[in-house]
């Protein structure tokens, strides 16, 4: 049940970013686009999904497993450190070079467009890295 439910989850996100036109590159780019043809569609989207996630994490928060009878494994963790900051530059600036964070990519993907095999092969093969140099450790 609980990969179904995630399925499911995966499915309604990825309609949505294709519904709401974010897994166009270049309507990410612009947002981006500050000082050009600015488009805050994105900001519109991004209130849209804080207004439902807020209730939903609020509620989350009480619970001690999910509706699914599994463990609710939340982010504890309230510490800005070098890690979080040079990972948020890295995802910012790989966001900002390609118009594609890792859900819309794979949207894309999905969607047949070239561009997201590059990115997403490139998403995979950092995530690798990560791993490697984690187990070193």
């Amino acid at each position: 049940m609980a990969l179904l439910t995630a399925l499911l989850s995966g499915l309604i996100f990825g309609l949505g970013l294709i519904l709401s036109g974010m897994a166009n590159p270049a309507k990410v780019l612009g947002f981006l686009d500050l000082a050009g043809a600015w488009d805050p569609s994105l900001a519109l989207v991004m209130g849209g999904a804080i207004g439902v996630g807020l209730p939903g994490f609020a509620l989350a928060k009480r619970m001690k497993v999910s509706y699914l009878n599994l463990a609710m494994k939340l982010p504890t963790s309230t510490q800005i450190d070098r890690r979080l900051v040079l990972g948020s530059l890295t995802f910012g600036a790989g966001w900002g070079l390609a118009g594609y964070c890792p859900g819309p990519a794979l949207v894309a993907l999905g969607n047949g467009q070239r561009p997201a095999l590059l990115y997403v092969a490139a998403m995979v093969f950092g995530m690798a890295l990560f791993e490697m140099a984690e187990r070193r450790k």
